[in-house]
């Protein structure tokens, strides 16, 4: 049995599952990062990019010292160079444990979820808790959107193929709101907006559009699916730079955001129409 199977059969994701009130950090649920890639042959110190996942989440909640409900916004970011991800599900049970548990401060609570969350994922990660009234604007990818390309699509499963690139160096920004992966436990559709800048060879745009809507039967987590999209361009049509952003719509009151590029910097979690 390969390993990934094995990890993924004894996640929580599609498993009954007891939902606890009081605070439990043995709830997350690692898996290791590098399963696909090793299951590929490849390594992932040679991967040729870094980035972070962006969750964020809308059901945070605990009691302070008087028993009065708190209720906040999170941000996690988790580095792409960490060992592990945290199987979502276990996540959102994670944080249901804050739910009837007192604690004397929001900055108590903000410590033991980065303490946490940095033993489960062992790489860094950064936590942000919000109030409700803080307004947070709708914004747009940057770019040219691919979606009104009259096109036939026939590949419902990765077509890597489909990308090609030739011609002279350009710099662009294109994106499309038709990626659609599947969770690969329970087959549930995964919805996402995603975003490619590069530099290097005009990348086809057709091919590139037909190329992202293979992915609507695909089976994978969101960081896998953004990785493999990112290796794919890279491999394929070559480019300098590169940089591969999606926005995931939101399940069980978490959306992910994965963030690849050979380049360094921080991503801007915006917050899309859909999100």
């Amino acid at each position: 049995m390969k390993e990934s199977q094995t990890a993924l059969e004894h996640a929580p994701l599609g498993a009954d599952t007891e939902y606890v009130n009081q605070y439990d950090a043995a709830l997350l649920y690692p898996i290791a990062r590098d399963l696909n890639w090793k299951a590929q042959g490849v390594i992932r110190s040679e991967l040729p990019f870094q980035g972070s996942d962006i969750w964020n989440a809308y059901e945070v909640s605990w009691l302070n010292d008087k028993g009065k409900p708190v209720v906040r916004l999170a941000e996690f970011r988790f580095s792409a160079t960490s060992h592990n991800i945290v199987e979502s599900k276990s996540f959102k049970l994670y944080l249901n444990s804050f739910n009837l548990t007192r604690f004397d401060s929001e900055s108590e609570v903000q410590a033991r979820m980065v303490t946490d969350l940095t033993v489960a994922s062992e790489g860094a990660v950064e936590v942000i808790l919000s109030q409700l009234d803080i307004t947070t604007p709708i914004l747009k990818f940057e770019g040219e959107c691919l979606d009104e390309l009259d096109i036939e699509v026939t590949d419902y499963s990765p077509a890597p193929q489909r990308l090609s690139a030739t011609g002279e160096v350009v710099e662009e920004a294109l994106y499309s709101h038709l990626l659609k992966s599947n969770c690969p436990v329970t087959g549930q559709p995964d919805w996402a907006s995603i975003a490619i800048e590069y530099r290097g060879a005009a990348i086809d745009r057709e091919g590139l559009l037909q190329y992202l809507i293979s992915y609507r039967e695909h089976g994978d987590f969101h960081e896998q699916c953004v990785e493999s999209i990112f290796m794919d361009i890279w491999n394929r049509c070559r480019p300098e730079e590169l940089t591969v952003y999606a926005r995931y719509l939101r399940r069980g009151g978490l959306d992910i955001n994965p963030y690849r590029s050979s380049k360094t910097g921080r991503p801007v979690n915006l917050r899309l129409s859909r999100q």
